[in-house]
């Protein structure tokens, strides 16, 4: 295989509606979608950098850079087997794995049309059809909450995660438990407590949660490992683990009992497949996170989330959850059993929008 082009854009795609964390609210996306031609064979993928280096220190901007100035110049012109060499290839850059894996990603898809496989197949998945969750925002009242979570029921999703923050913790946990006792809920605190806040934290404990995600600091692990032997309540990993080793120094500190994998913080599906297999040994289940993606990164998420370790519902959800009209055809739909089904046709199985992205374009670059 040989990566003849690259073909970088930049476009903006309002959400529905504002979405708020505990860093801040995002209204519009900027989302960075990366074409590759490898062999004359299209792939695409999507860095999940954000518009602020708030989630992680990368941005649009900076992967940009990194795939232009240094990750182009690696691989053009250069012989490789797969997609799955491409990781290692990149690995004298250090850290900016969501520039590496929306490269990446989009090689995988090319290789997968060259095979005619489903990406799925070809990672390795081992489901038709897949779980899943949602994340609802921080909402400005409790009714507001109920009414959003009450929505999201109905159309079928078998786990309900909240974003919390400090103020905004346990009186929506309450809420939600009161109002839904038998549901599967889990909270997201997106780093927004310190190891102090654990007699606020141990609280969440009478909610019976599937998981509390990421309280504490993006790159602190061993302090999680100190607040997990203190909560009953499974602790997530997130922000904290981004390769192998930090997923088998949490695991192996007690700083979690589950780990989410998002493609783009852990540098695309080489590497996603690698801490998957190593949270597998170690009993360990795995979740698909996300990252506000436009159809191209959804459809990648989809696709990992076929692997055996992947027993928890993600945040995977419907097209139209977020966007007036996606940038793929068909739009990722959600049954009423709260599932996708995989596609079946060669590479991440749906069709880009030539036109729709072209409309959305804001800059545009080709390296070749």
């Amino acid at each position: 295989m040989k990566l003849k082009k690259i073909t970088l854009r930049e476009i903006h795609l309002p959400l529905i509606a504002p979405f708020e964390t505990s860093f801040g609210q995002t209204s519009l996306r900027r989302i960075l979608l990366v074409e590759t031609d490898v062999d004359g064979v299209t792939g695409w993928g999507e860095s999940t950098a954000g518009e602020d280096p708030y989630y992680s220190y990368e941005t649009v901007e900076t992967a940009w850079h990194i795939i232009r100035d240094f990750l182009w110049p690696i691989l053009k012109g250069r012989e490789f087997r797969s997609a799955s060499e491409v990781w290692d290839l990149l690995a004298r850059v250090r850290g900016h794995n969501m520039a590496k894996g929306g490269l990446e990603t989009a090689i995988w898809d090319a290789e997968a049309k060259q095979k005619n496989l489903p990406l799925a197949k070809l990672l390795g998945g081992v489901r038709e059809e897949i779980p899943c969750g949602v994340s609802i925002g921080i909402q400005p009242t409790i009714d507001a909450l109920i009414a959003k979570v009450e929505k999201e029921l109905a159309a079928g999703y078998q786990r309900i995660k909240i974003k919390i923050k400090p103020g905004k913790d346990v009186e929506p946990a309450r809420a939600l438990r009161e109002r839904f006792p038998r549901i599967r809920l889990m909270v997201d605190a997106n780093s927004a407590y310190r190891l102090e806040d654990t007699p606020l934290l141990k609280q969440l404990d009478a909610f019976y949660l599937i998981m509390i995600e990421q309280p504490l600091g993006w790159d602190d692990i061993y302090s999680h490992a100190q607040l997990q032997r203190q909560l009953e309540t499974p602790i997530c990993l997130d922000e904290c683990i981004h390769d192998i080793e930090h997923a088998r120094a949490a695991i192996e500190i007690g700083a979690c009992r589950i780990i989410n994998i998002k493609l783009g913080r852990v540098g695309g599906h080489t590497a996603a497949r690698r801490i998957h297999d190593l949270c597998q040994t170690k009993s360990i289940p795995v979740w698909c996170g996300g990252m506000l993606e436009s159809g191209i990164g959804r459809a990648h998420n989809i696709a990992m989330s076929t692997l055996a370790n992947f027993t928890l519902p993600g945040d995977v959800s419907a097209s139209r959850r977020y966007w007036d009209e996606d940038i793929i055809e068909p739009e990722v739909e959600v049954t009423r059993q709260g599932t996708i089904r995989v596609p079946s046709a060669p590479g991440i199985g749906y069709k880009p929008r030539i036109d729709r992205i072209d409309a959305l374009t804001r800059r545009l670059e080709v390296l070749e």
